[in-house]
């Protein structure tokens, strides 16, 4: 369906204009997507970053500032995201000995768990929305987002 047809436009868009808006609209349909699948288990699409960040760091300790660096959302607020994760028993946060300043955050089995439940379902959310594009078609489509974020 067109973006005229889903905002009911009845003017003409410009091709700037109609790109921002279904980038806008598909990131919503994508993001809902997500956290209905998420919302069983009692985790924000941030917190799954987190955790995804901290098991990538493959039982290494990581810091707040080293996980806010890694967000896809730059805006979030990793204190209380780990707050919360700490209370579900997902991460551990210990004071880093060589910097009291530093807090280190660490994956736990549980959080580990949770993760292996959901990959084979986080894959399935992507494929369904990768289904109706080729490999081809994926590929242009990555290199035209990467292209199209890049300011000149």
């Amino acid at each position: 369906m067109k973006i005229e047809e889903i905002i009911k436009s009845n003017v003409a868009l410009d091709d700037a204009k109609k790109v921002i808006l279904n980038l806008i609209y598909t990131q919503n349909v994508i993001g809902d997507k997500f956290n209905e699948l998420l919302k069983p288990f009692d985790v924000s699409g941030e917190q799954y970053n987190v955790l995804r960040i901290l098991r990538g760091q493959k039982g290494t300790a990581v810091n707040m500032c080293d996980i806010q660096e890694r967000m896809l959302a730059k805006n979030s607020n990793t204190t209380r995201l780990i707050d919360k994760l700490l209370l579900k028993d997902y991460v551990t946060r210990e004071v880093c000995p060589d910097n009291r300043r530093k807090m280190e955050i660490l994956i736990t089995s549980k959080g580990l768990s949770l993760l292996e439940e959901l990959d084979p379902k986080v894959t399935a959310h992507e494929q369904i929305f990768a289904g109706n594009l080729n490999e081809k078609e994926l590929e242009i489509l990555n290199q035209l987002l990467e292209k199209y974020r890049t300011f000149k």
